[in-house]
């Protein structure tokens, strides 16, 4: 990773090729078996199956801002060129309100006052406490907070409490979407105004295809740290979708060191087209994983396809 996100300083990934083209697996280290199968089930998916046909040929991106300086902002949103909503991550361990503040502020500075701008606190905020630092940040003219707290129940009884408050801050449900056994479960509670759905999680495009639509609720496509082979495959969902009213998050290659193509998908005038991807035999080579690590996930790889049965 350029910088550490949210822990992450280095991201690992198994590629398959199959026949539909190349399918990437890289659920996070500390997911176990059962959990990583989905993402198996998605690189099945995008290697075997293919995916439905698209609607659009390019999709409306958002910029990422890591936990990062105030400072430093101006120089991570120069990343992605034509970009004109950002997401800001926020509530990052060890840092305090005051510095999400003039995090989001220095977004807001650099997008003016037509851009769109984000939050996103990954599950970390208390009920009382996500009212405390929205009501903050709302002054930022804020498009959503993504995720503002862990589960549920808090994001149901969030959406109240700002209501109460008068704080008109849309949230937005994440890890309760793709963490969970029911992805409708935050629909049918009212927890959330929008939904973002991330492919590897939910078992690939036309699974997520199915929550999106039995959700009824605008979707946001985001990417989980992918390689530009896994952004593909959120593009493939992104495309898809009848509807498409906010810019997703998959321009994250730039987050990444390197990658495992030749071009990597990065923005274009704030949008990813729906190229065709395929890893490079260079770039393979350049960023190829050590004996143990690649037996490791050779493992990992053969312990999920048990688990996915037929």
């Amino acid at each position: 990773m350029r910088v550490p996100f949210r822990g992450t300083t280095v991201r690992e990934a198994l590629l398959l090729r199959g026949p539909a083209g190349w399918g990437e697996f890289s659920p996070f280290p500390e997911y176990d078996d059962e959990e990583a199968a989905r993402w198996l089930a998605a690189t099945v998916e995008a290697a075997w199956t293919g995916w439905p046909e698209p609607v659009r040929d390019r999709v409306a991106v958002n910029a990422t801002v890591p936990a990062v300086a105030a400072a430093d902002v101006p120089a991570v949103l120069a990343r992605f060129p034509g970009c004109t909503t950002a997401k800001v991550k926020v509530a990052q361990a060890g840092q305090a309100l005051a510095d999400d503040v003039d995090r989001v502020a220095a977004v807001r500075e650099v997008l003016g006052r037509t851009g769109r701008v984000r939050v996103d606190a990954n599950g970390a905020w208390s009920v009382e406490q996500a009212v405390a630092a929205l009501s903050a940040l709302a002054p930022y003219d804020l498009e959503y907070a993504e995720q503002p707290c862990a589960d549920v129940e808090g994001l149901a009884a969030l959406r109240v409490a700002l209501a109460r408050s008068g704080v008109d801050v849309p949230v937005a449900a994440d890890e309760s979407v793709r963490k969970a056994e029911d992805p409708l479960r935050v629909a049918l509670a009212g927890a959330a105004d929008v939904v973002v759905l991330k492919v590897a999680p939910l078992r690939g495009v036309a699974p997520a295809l199915e929550v999106a639509g039995a959700c009824g609720l605008p979707v946001v496509v985001s990417s989980a740290l992918d390689t530009s082979v896994g952004i593909r495959a959120g593009l493939a969902l992104a495309a898809a979708l009848p509807e498409l009213p906010y810019a997703c998050g998959l321009a994250t290659a730039g987050l990444l060191a390197g990658d495992v193509v030749a071009e990597p998908l990065h923005a274009v005038d704030g949008h990813l087209p729906l190229a065709t991807v395929a890893a490079d035999a260079g770039q393979l080579e350049r960023w190829a994983a050590p004996p143990g690590r690649r037996a490791h996930w050779l493992a990992r790889a053969r312990r999920c396809r048990a688990l996915l049965g037929d």
